[in-house]
């Protein structure tokens, strides 16, 4: 598995299709959970959770399920736990899933990048 994260507007998804131009790449705000656990890449997955909270779905063994599930999927994520604290509940709750699912991928990634300003950075080549 392989993350490549970064802030918003920062060329994560250019920085990908870059680096993988034969991936075929899904929409983390479009992919149903049995196509993210067949897909080679997917960008924006930050929205897959976002949905699936907005659903009512429960993403607190999303990571588990992932890496039991596709362990090669190269995930494109934007980082949403900086900034300010949201006054609104689901907006924070959101944060945190994002973070506390990204967490765990990253500890299983082999590789980590996080791209700011379209430049990738190597943070973590197990």
């Amino acid at each position: 598995m392989e993350m490549i994260i970064g802030g918003a507007y920062q060329g994560k998804a250019d920085y990908a299709k870059e680096q993988y131009p034969d991936l075929n790449w899904v929409s983390g705000e479009l992919v149903s959970e049995s196509e993210l656990m067949t897909a080679q890449g997917v960008l924006d997955f930050q929205k897959y959770i976002r949905r699936e909270l907005k659903e009512g779905r429960e993403v607190s063994d999303l990571a588990e399920r992932i890496i039991s599930g596709n362990p090669k999927l190269v995930i494109v994520s934007q980082e949403v736990g900086y900034g300010v604290v949201p006054v609104d509940a689901f907006d924070r709750k959101y944060r945190e899933a994002v973070g506390r699912v990204c967490t765990k991928l990253a500890a299983y990634s082999n590789k980590v990048t996080r791209v700011v300003c379209g430049i990738g950075s190597v943070i973590k080549d197990a």
